[in-house]
């Protein structure tokens, strides 16, 4: 995705505080490619491959777990918007079926917005639409310009 087909969301925002939805950082390293960037919805995908393996052969849980992060604080921070940040607090991911090659689907989408605290939950399925990995993700609003110097 690059900036010229940011979605309308993303449109009037400034360049570097867009650079983390533009596929940079860890999400570059892991691979991902974006499909849908929006307040209520961030969807991308990824391919298996060996770089991303644990010990036995299967992609490593923690990916999913980065991935469940990566895509929840995204849709956290479009929503929030420049009102402030996100931050995660608690991630819990469940692995459901392991990965050994393909492309994998992530769907991100908000179970509760509030002042304080967002929630998001995020699924994770297969080519053949198979459920391979569910997580959910708590972020803290963070609106005061001095917490966590920013």
């Amino acid at each position: 995705m690059s900036e010229a087909t940011l979605p309308a969301d993303l449109a009037g925002m400034d360049p570097a505080a867009a650079t983390p939805f533009l596929n940079k950082g860890f999400g570059e390293l892991l691979g991902l490619e974006y499909q849908e960037l929006t307040a209520d919805r961030v969807r991308a995908t990824w391919t298996v491959r060996p770089e991303l393996y644990q010990p036995a052969g299967l992609m490593n849980g923690g990916v999913h777990c980065a991935v469940v992060e990566t895509l929840a604080s995204i849709g956290g921070s479009i929503w929030i918007g420049d009102r402030g940040h996100v931050v995660g607090v608690n991630n819990n991911t469940d692995f459901l079926r392991a990965s050994r090659s393909g492309t994998l689907y992530a769907e991100a989408t908000p179970v509760h917005r509030g002042r304080t605290q967002q929630l998001w939950q995020v699924t994770v399925k297969d080519e053949e639409d198979k459920l391979v990995a569910r997580g959910q993700v708590r972020l803290a609003n963070v609106t005061d310009p001095g917490v966590l110097g920013r």
